[in-house]
């Protein structure tokens, strides 16, 4: 598998607005995802994973140091050229979906493609096949206040893979829905990572990440720890990660 994503000595440090010291959100931030990969990054509330998400997906800079998906450094890419960037290459999923209610489901899906100005029959070509698989299509012409929450998600995934993103971002995507629309998803994520749809999923959940491939431990700013799934089921990998939290939570004390 060729390299991705390379997060290289990030580092971030802001100024409180109140007290006026700094504060180092990250700290020397070190890791390679590969094309095709499925990462989980976990950590608690306060722990740099938000923060990091943010810098992945252009929508801040690092204090220092390199982010660079393929060839393309993100330190190099001017803030007015930024959406475009993130339009091009990269698709989000977010925990509160974010769809538009004056949009029917086809026009939310389609947003990103209409920005671009991509001819119809392209966008007709794209959504078809994806609203099938996603298993949406009786849905299009419905409105976000219409659906359910799994079919919400359902629709945001649809939006974040219309454009053909390289990179699939994911920030607690499963925190706004119950336990057995939680699983439907998190199955959906393992079908589209098994397709080639490498993705990159922030999560407090063990549950969540144990559908990942590799998961990485976050801090106090800096990648502590990470485990592999190797062999594992899905239950196995997450014994695996309940007993390595349970183990970092007694080595604190």
């Amino acid at each position: 598998m060729s390299r991705l994503l390379t997060v290289k000595n990030v580092k971030k440090v802001y100024q409180s607005r109140f007290s006026g010291q700094l504060v180092h959100a990250l700290r020397q931030i070190d890791f390679t995802i590969d094309e095709g990969e499925y990462v989980a990054i976990m950590g608690e509330s306060g722990s740099g994973k938000s923060t990091l998400l943010n810098l992945i997906a252009t929508l801040d800079k690092p204090t220092s140091g390199l982010i660079q998906l393929r060839d393309m450094d993100f330190n190099r890419i001017l803030e007015k050229e930024a959406a475009n960037f993130r339009r091009d290459h990269l698709g989000f999923v977010f925990q509160d979906f974010n769809l538009l209610d004056t949009f029917s489901v086809k026009d939310n899906i389609l947003l990103p493609l209409v920005l671009s100005r991509t001819p119809y029959p392209k966008m007709e070509a794209r959504l078809t096949p994806l609203a099938a698989a996603l298993g949406i299509s009786e849905l299009l012409e419905k409105y976000p206040y219409e659906l359910s929450g799994g079919q919400q998600q359902r629709v945001a995934i649809a939006r974040a893979l219309i454009t053909q993103p390289e990179l699939l971002l994911a920030d607690e995507p499963t925190g706004a829905l119950d336990s057995k629309t939680s699983n439907q998803l998190l199955q959906l994520f393992e079908r589209l990572n098994d397709n080639g749809q490498t993705i990159l999923m922030v999560t407090h959940s063990s549950i969540a990440a144990s559908h990942a491939q590799r998961v990485l431990f976050i801090k106090d700013g800096q990648v502590f720890h990470q485990l592999y799934r190797g062999k594992k089921n899905n239950q196995q990998f997450l014994e695996t990660i309940a007993e390595t939290m349970t183990a970092l939570l007694t080595k604190e004390g």
